[in-house]
């Protein structure tokens, strides 16, 4: 099964809140990811770490760290979609708290999002923006190539209207012409008759 299984949420190196959906060393490991990515002076950056078949995916954002392990076969775009959306949530959730919040002080409230937008990730296609996106144009391009291929029969059709028309006109033109010399020659017979 592919997915995102930890994740944890902290500031500088304390850790705010996490939740791990199956037993592994994720936590100790994703500590050691923790402090290497603080050794790095920037406040916002993206990252990825791997270990065994996992990746550690970390996102550094206003002195906000969120870091979660993923499966290998997961890729990078999803497991950071979640982490964004995860800083977004926790940020909303708890504003200005999160500068002086001691450890594990959200651990309660804010692990079962992390377990719900975990499960989400890992299971709903629709996570995935940029899939969701490319079905949702995949659909809108079958459309319009319907669309086009009707426009252009309507098109054929309209030339084939054009081209009897004019055929049509051409034979108006003639029956005209032809019956007025028929008309001419009668009134001439009628003429040498009288």
């Amino acid at each position: 099964m592919m997915g995102i299984f930890y994740c944890m949420v902290a500031r500088g190196n304390v850790v705010l809140a996490e939740f791990s959906a199956t037993p592994t060393n994720a936590s100790t490991v994703a500590r050691q990811v923790l402090e290497k990515t603080l050794q790095g002076d920037k406040d916002s950056s993206n990252a990825s770490y791997s270990h065994d078949r996992y990746v550690f995916h970390v996102k550094k954002t206003d002195g906000l760290t969120v870091l979660c392990m993923a499966d290998d076969a997961l890729g990078r775009r999803i497991p950071f979609a979640f982490l964004e959306d995860i800083h977004q949530k926790f940020a909303k959730t708890y504003g200005r708290a999160i500068l002086s919040a001691p450890a594990y002080a959200m651990n309660e409230e804010f692990s079962r999002v992390l377990s719900q937008q975990m499960d989400h990730y890992s299971n709903d296609p629709n996570a995935d923006r940029l899939n969701r996106l490319k079905g949702e144009m995949s659909q809108v391009r079958s459309v319009m190539i319907d669309n086009i291929e009707k426009v252009l029969d309507r098109g054929d059709r309209l030339t084939l209207l054009v081209e009897k028309t004019g055929t049509l006109q051409g034979s108006a033109v003639r029956f005209k012409r032809n019956s007025r010399r028929f008309k001419n020659t009668l009134w001439w017979r009628n003429v040498k008759l009288t």
